[in-house]
């Protein structure tokens, strides 16, 4: 197990505004770190430090075996929007090639290579049968399975997910769970989300962003992390079924 990308003592916003103070995370080969947290708490500036978007304020990202977004694809990422107009022409095989294009621009001539890299991948993912589908004839859940097969297209060592079961069906969610636990026998992955019941069902440790980050070494959801939330909540799990139970409040 190699460890992949440290960050230590960072201080890290935008435009002079710090969101993240003094935090410190190492992330190894075989990781897959669900990272929970409130709004506005600081989940998605984590996931741009760790992408190299921003640069800290204070601190240090140390990337391992020129592990790097945007260098050689090693890094994959679905973000909680994309950009991609539905009504543009491309097919779904269209949009996974493109996380094989390493420089600018979105349509490139591709070798047979790439075409048998993007059929295996859409067929790892279980949406073959779309590959000639024009995106515009997508559910919200197909659509993320397209964007999550580009991001792992590349097989890249990392994979970052920011809440990619938004606007999405349960049916959606609960899949893409199984996917993912599938897809940590190759590749680390980072999944920020707010649904803490279901996430200590699958990943295998837990970070809490409010600002700072408290990481647990396991996938055990304690009081300690919950109180993070400043809201009070316990949660229980029972064989697979998460259940939630809130204590009396004001609210």
């Amino acid at each position: 197990m190699g460890k992949i990308v440290e960050i230590q003592s960072v201080f890290a916003g935008y435009n002079s505004n710090i969101i993240l103070s003094d935090i410190s995370l190492d992330i190894f080969d075989d990781d897959f770190i669900g990272v929970i947290g409130p709004n506005g708490g600081g989940k998605t500036t984590l996931l741009n430090v760790v992408l190299g978007l921003i640069k800290p304020y204070k601190g240090s990202v140390n990337f391992f075996d020129d592990l790097k977004f945007g260098r050689n694809n090693k890094i994959g990422y679905l973000p909680q929007q994309n950009n991609i107009d539905r009504k543009f022409p491309i097919t779904v095989k269209d949009v996974v090639l493109s996380g094989l294009i390493y420089g600018p621009g979105f349509l490139s001539r591709h070798s047979k290579q790439d075409k048998l890299k993007a059929d295996e991948t859409l067929l790892k993912i279980g949406i073959a049968d779309l590959s000639k589908y024009p995106i515009g004839e997508l559910s919200g859940g197909q659509m993320q399975k397209v964007l999550l097969s580009r991001a792992i297209v590349s097989s890249p060592r990392l994979l970052i997910l920011d809440e990619p079961n938004t606007f999405v069906d349960n049916q959606f969610e609960g899949e893409l769970y199984e996917i993912l636990n599938e897809l940590n026998k190759e590749m680390a992955i980072i999944i920020v989300t707010h649904d803490v019941g279901t996430i200590s069902s699958y990943v295998k440790t837990i970070a809490c962003v409010n600002r700072t980050l408290h990481y647990h070494k396991s996938n055990i959801i304690t009081e300690e992390q919950l109180e993070s939330y400043n809201c009070p909540i316990k949660l229980i799990t029972h064989g697979e079924v998460p259940h939630t139970v809130l204590k009396k409040h004001s609210h």
